[in-house]
Order: C-alpha cells, then structure tokens, then sequence
C-alpha cells in the first residue's frame, strides 16, 4: 500500500538525490505511489485527463495567491515597474517552495509559475528603462523583448529544475518563440505585419512536433509528459490556427468563399486533432468557425438572427464531436498506416 503522500514524495526525491532513480523514473513512479493518483490500467487516453485540481483547496489557495501577488505588485508599483516585477518573482518561487514543493498542488503550481516566469519577462524592460516606468507603458522593441525572453527561459529551466511543472516547458518554449521573433523583427522591422504566415507558422509546428514528441512518449497518458504535451500543444495552436485563418478571411468583410475556406480549414484541423488526440486545436479555431457560419447564414437572409444561430451552430459541432469522439478517431486512425498508428493514441 502507498504510504502518506508527503513520505512517499520526500522518499522519491531523496531516492534522485541519493542516485538510486533518475528524475524521469520518479515521475513515472509517482502515479502508482501517491495516494489516490494511482495509474489506471483502464483509462481512456481519450479522456484527455489533465491534472489541474486536486481539491477544492486547490482554488482556494490560488484565489489567495492572486490577491496577494496582485496586491504586492500593485503596491510597488509606485517605486518602479523593475522593483515590483521583481518582488513578484521572488515572492511566487518562495511560495512555491510550500505549495509546489512541499504541497504538491496542482493549480496554484501552475499559477505559481506564470506569475514568476511572466514577472521576470516584464523586469528586463522595465530595467532597461530605469527601473522606473511600468512594463506595461514601456513600448515593444526588438532589443528588450529578446533580453527578456532570454530571462524568461533561463528563469523557466530553473523553476523546472528545481519544481518540475509539467507547465514549465510550455512557458520556457513560449520565451523561445520570443527570441525568435524579436531577432526576426530585428532583422526585418515589418515583417511580422506584412507576412505574418511564414513567421508563425514554422514556429508552430515546430512547438506542436515538440509536443507529438512527448506524447509518443506516453501513448497511455499515465505520466507526467502527457501533461507537458497538453500544454504544448495548448501553445501551438493558437500560433498555428490565426495566422492561417486571418490570412484566409482578410481584413475586409468576410465573404461567402472566405467563409467557406474557413469551415474547410476547421475541418482539417478537425481531423488532425482526432488523429493526434488533442482538442486544443478546435478550441483556437471555434472563433473563426462562427465567424464563418455567421457569414453563411448572413448571406442567406437571416441577419437578424445570425449570431445567435452562428453560436448555436458552432455549440452543436462542440456536442457532437465530443459525443462521437471515439467512434470518429476510430475512423481516422484506422486509415493511418502503421507507422503513425505506434505514434498515436489507438482507441479501443
């Protein structure tokens, strides 16, 4: 039987300190010890299970953090944008030393690590500027968002060495992308505006096949990888889908044909999703859906009534391909040829 969640975690820790496990074994250990998280032989990886909330404490907690982390930096604030990003960041790795480290709770972990991660993104401009000024009032520039993604990195692999939350990758990648885009606009000031196509989606797809990576890893969706998955993937899509679907549908007025690029484009994106398993796709693209049956139902004749029906329509789709999941993966994959079936969570 697992014993008491705190000795079992302090036993795998001292277990990596001591050199008898490697961290990844401690992780994949983990599910099987910690009471109540015990790996099932019979989960359905197309649950999606994302470890966020253990208990309502969880919300509790983090309700308190914001406010507190919230209060302090608007209280220093006044003193200069560097010194209150700062306190903010020293103050949320502190506190995840207890409820990270200690605690092990899942949503204000998270919490947690934007607010340090974020806080440290926001210091280098504002220290750039003398310290004086909000990060906020401080105006993008290629130089200082390429400092401070570079912080933010550093200070993500560091929160990850030492607290290991599966959400630490996905903001370490996210300042990443930073760089890139701050040397690209660097290189070529109006880049980003006039071709915003061939910058985002490269960097997109590179961030979704780091995420495939982790979950070919863990085609079970037991461990720890499944979730830094979840977040990468959560990243990359947004950076995938607008770019494509902006493009596509133009500045302008929609019309019919962009509308109904629009819907084709959601439904390959649809299709990828079942195949890989992940919904995070459909969620970055239901905007631009019902902005495009919006359109479609405008045209013929119903503008009165078009948002409500573009709403409904697009409430539909959600029910229905969350009631037919299964079946529709089963399809899906069943086309695959076997060396992208191993790569991908097979449903029974």
């Amino acid at each position: 039987m697992p014993g008491d969640a705190k000795q079992v975690t302090a036993g795998l820790e001292a277990a990596i300190a001591a050199g008898a496990i490697d961290r990844a074994t401690a992780d994949r250990l983990t599910p099987y010890l910690l009471p109540g998280q015990q790996a099932d032989p019979h989960a359905d990886p197309d649950d999606e299970r994302l470890r966020l909330v253990t208990g309502f404490n969880d919300i509790f907690v983090t309700i308190g953090l914001v406010m507190f982390l919230g209060a302090l930096g608007y209280l220093l604030s006044s003193l200069g944008g560097a010194l209150a990003s700062l306190a903010v960041a020293a103050a949320a790795w502190g506190l995840a030393e207890f409820f990270t480290r200690i605690r092990r709770m899942a949503l204000p972990s998270i919490v947690l690590l934007l607010a340090f991660v974020a806080s440290i993104f926001a210091a280098v401009p504002a220290l750039l500027d003398g310290g004086l000024r909000s990060p906020f009032d401080i105006g993008i520039e290629p130089l200082p968002m390429m400092l401070a993604g570079v912080a933010a990195a550093l200070a993500a692999w560091l929160h990850w060495i030492r607290f290991h939350v599966p959400i630490t990758v996905a903001a370490g990648v996210g300042a990443l992308a930073v760089i890139v885009l701050a040397l690209l606009t660097r290189a070529a000031p109006d880049l980003l505006q006039t071709h915003p196509l061939p910058v985002f989606l490269p960097l997109g797809l590179a961030i979704f096949a780091l995420a495939m990576w982790f979950d070919a890893s863990d085609l079970k969706r037991q461990t720890r990888r499944t979730d830094i998955a979840f977040w990468l993937h959560l990243l990359a899509a947004p950076i995938i889908v607008h770019p494509i679907l902006t493009t596509i549908s133009g500045g302008g007025e929609s019309s019919t044909t962009q509308a109904a690029l629009v819907i084709g484009i959601f439904l390959l994106l649809a299709a990828v999703a079942l195949v890989v398993d992940r919904r995070a796709i459909l969620v970055s693209s239901l905007t631009y859906l019902a902005y495009a049956a919006g359109t479609l139902i405008a045209a013929a004749g119903l503008q009165s009534s078009s948002l409500a029906m573009s709403t409904l329509a697009v409430g539909a789709v959600v029910l229905l391909l969350s009631a037919a999941w299964r079946p529709l993966r089963r399809s899906f994959v069943g086309l695959l040829p076997d060396t992208v079936r191993q790569r991908v969570p097979v449903v029974a």
